[in-house]
């Protein structure tokens, strides 16, 4: 139990000195689900064999003195809207739900690669719509460090899988937060590259625009090493970046010594639990400690960025969900009394409220005489807010605010309330939008001993930079070893 707390580079290291086998510590990462999962509800569904078998294959290959890749044998969830071949792929959704994957996504085949064990499929809103994993068709996810608060969304149940300890590692989608929100919430490390980093093909797609595949660890080094990776060109991926991600592992430990930290005002305003402020605040006080220069930054469009993003995310949600009729997979209704009628019946015992909220206000922002006023001026002022971060990042390196202004709050408390779960993004939705790379880390705990995070955003392009800032914080603040009581 104690070696599934550890880290993932802790792991390794165990594993090349042969103190315990690549067998023995996915079968506790399998035991540790069996006794948790029915009161977490992280998973939707598990690989345990084909998990056990690439092991397997890593202790024959320790036994051979042969190396291996730095994650090897290192226990993984899937978010479950990436397809992985002869595994059920749902996102969560009834329309999907015995949907079995045809081929690889790109990312998973990468995994391969590389012998990390695959556990299973992590539950998620549907579709990846929302922000505390309440939205799933099949089970909602708690937060382990309050099992009646909420993990965070969408990708809740692969932030939950790690803080538990059930796995060690896994990934996620980042379409306006939904992977930095659970990380801040369960108290792990939650990064978003630069949007095409890490290839979509295999992703099932919210947002075009806005998705981005992404690690979570609990540590900074984990996810730096998930990241390399996953991350690098795909020519199946048309918006995939040709260019090399460099060896950032390498070059971590830099410290924060010249660095300029960029502390952003409007997400520090009113509005910000009392807890969250003092805990980013000591955090700036520590990064200047470590000799880095703070500056205060103003993004006077950042106030723009949700109206923008739910009518940028729902348009392209709206298109990309159309193809879920019930002609070619997927869930069909029954009793119809014609092709019309099957569609609609489909798609309306299919779909849960969430996604039927974004799709109509995703038709509603494309439909005729409306596009000019909605979708195109949501897009100009996109690049207007692009515009703001390229200003700030000519005076600093890096940008910092808390990930979310409050910690995780209760099961129930904002389910029939859109709007006020809709502004729970209000810090992490930007970065999306101007594809810059992000990450949650945690700096504190607050009064209930929930966890807080800080979110840094970086240069597009720039995670060198970005991962050695975080990782210099890291060390000097040692949260990221604390784990939850359960």
């Amino acid at each position: 139990m104690e070696l599934l707390k550890k880290t993932a580079i802790e792991q390794h290291k165990a594993l090349v000195n042969k103190e315990i086998s690549a067998q023995e510590l996915v079968q506790a990462s399998i035991d540790r689900i069996e006794k948790l999962d029915k009161t977490l509800g992280s998973f939707n569904s598990l690989t345990v064999e084909s998990a056990l078998k690439t092991a397997k294959e890593v202790d024959e290959k320790i036994a051979k003195n042969e190396e291996i890749p730095l994650l090897a044998g290192i226990p993984l969830a899937l978010k479950d809207n990436m397809c992985a071949v002869g595994t059920k792929t749902t996102c969560s959704s009834k329309i999907l739900e015995n949907f079995v994957s045809p081929y690889d996504a790109t990312i998973v085949e990468k995994l391969k690669q590389n012998f990390v064990p695959i556990m299973g499929k992590a539950n998620l809103d549907e579709f990846a719509m929302g922000s505390s994993n309440e939205n799933s068709a099949f089970n909602i996810v708690r937060n382990p460090y309050n099992l009646n608060k909420v993990p965070g969304g969408s990708s809740g149940g692969s932030a939950a899988c790690v803080s538990s300890s059930e796995v060690t590692l896994s990934l996620g989608s980042d379409t306006g937060g939904s992977i930095r929100l659970p990380a801040s919430f369960c108290g792990i490390t939650g990064f978003k590259p630069t949007y095409g980093r890490v290839s979509r093909y295999g992703l099932i797609a919210f947002a075009s625009s806005l998705d981005q595949i992404g690690p979570f660890g609990r540590s900074v080094e984990d996810v730096t090493a998930l990241y390399e990776a996953i991350a690098g060109y795909d020519p199946k991926d048309s918006t995939s970046l040709n260019e090399e991600v460099g060896n950032i592992s390498a070059n971590l430990k830099t410290g924060a010594k010249g660095l300029k930290v960029g502390v952003i005002k409007e997400l520090l305003a009113d509005g910000v639990n009392e807890d969250v402020k003092l805990a980013i605040e000591n955090a700036v006080k520590t990064y200047e400690a470590l000799g880095a220069e703070i500056k205060e930054i103003s993004l006077p469009l950042l106030e723009h960025s949700i109206g923008v993003y739910y009518i940028v995310a729902t348009a392209e949600a709206s298109s990309n969900l159309a193809r879920f009729d019930g002609v070619k997979y997927g869930f069909r209704a029954q009793d119809c009394e014609n092709l019309l009628d099957m569609y609609c019946k489909t798609r309306a015992q299919g779909f849960g409220p969430e996604v039927k909220r974004r799709i109509m206000l995703g038709t509603y922002a494309l439909s005729s005489g409306y596009y000019d006023a909605y979708y195109k001026k949501a897009q100009q002022i996109r690049r207007l807010i692009a515009q703001d971060f390229a200003r700030a990042f000519k005076e600093v390196d890096i940008l910092v605010s808390p990930t979310c202004p409050t910690t995780a709050f209760d099961l129930n408390s904002k389910a029939n309330n859109p709007l006020e779960m809709y502004l729970t993004d209000i810090a992490t939705i930007s970065s999306n939008l101007v594809g810059a790379p992000a990450l949650s880390m945690p700096v504190g705990f607050d009064k209930d001993e929930m966890p807080i995070g800080l979110q840094i955003i970086g240069r597009n392009k720039d995670e060198m930079t970005l991962l050695q800032s975080a990782y210099a914080l890291e060390q000097e603040l040692g949260i990221y070893t604390k784990r939850p009581n359960i």
